[in-house]
């Protein structure tokens, strides 16, 4: 399969671990990635938070990264993408209120196109109202919002339909494995490296 062209859409203290890896590897098997965010050009930068999960009652929140953005929301149209990424942190808490992150989910469930959604993403799609009767995760704490939105909750990584969602930058390897068989990606898995005698 030739590689598709993905939005990611972030935002000032998006999870770091959940904006960089699906970033880069997507890339890496071929696939093009625009990230964007509303009322940021190209070339600028979104500050990234990493959240770690010590055994509190919820995570501890650290400076992550500057991340470049590769576009401007107002410069790309979703109809001219394969498929979404929406990514955690605290970003979605703010995301949510742009009428224009909101148009371009929307989009996306319109369309039945792929979309993959983490931890803190979640709440992006429930203010767009594309949840309903949806099987799905997220981040423990936002389970209460995407209930109330209508999908039914599941306690672990699940693809339902177009949607692949996750809880939180552990679970990675699954999440980025079921989005990528949803893109209809062919990946080899080699496994372990072999060691010498």
């Amino acid at each position: 399969m030739t590689g598709q062209r993905i939005l990611m859409i972030v935002g000032d203290f998006g999870e770091d671990y959940e904006i960089m890896v699906p970033f880069q590897a997507l890339q890496a098997v071929g696939h093009e990635v625009h990230a964007v965010c509303p009322d940021r050009e190209a070339g600028e930068t979104v500050k990234t938070a990493i959240h770690d999960f010590r055994g509190d009652q919820t995570y501890l929140e650290e400076r992550g990264h500057d991340f470049e953005l590769t576009h401007g929301l107002d410069e790309v149209d979703p109809a001219d993408y394969d498929a979404l990424v929406v990514p955690g942190g605290r970003a979605p808490e703010y995301l949510r209120g742009y009428d224009e992150v909101l148009d371009a989910v929307r989009h996306f469930f319109e369309a039945d196109k792929p979309v993959a959604s983490i931890c803190h993403g979640p709440q992006i799609l429930a203010a767009a109202g594309v949840l309903d009767g949806y099987e799905m995760t997220a981040y423990p704490a936002v389970r209460p919002e995407v209930e109330a939105a209508g999908c039914s909750w599941v306690d672990g990584v699940t693809t339902d339909g177009n949607l692949v969602t996750g809880q939180a930058w552990p679970d990675h390897p699954e999440w980025i494995a079921q989005f990528l068989d949803l893109l209809g990606t062919e990946v080899e898995h080699k496994g372990p490296a072999a060691t010498a005698d």
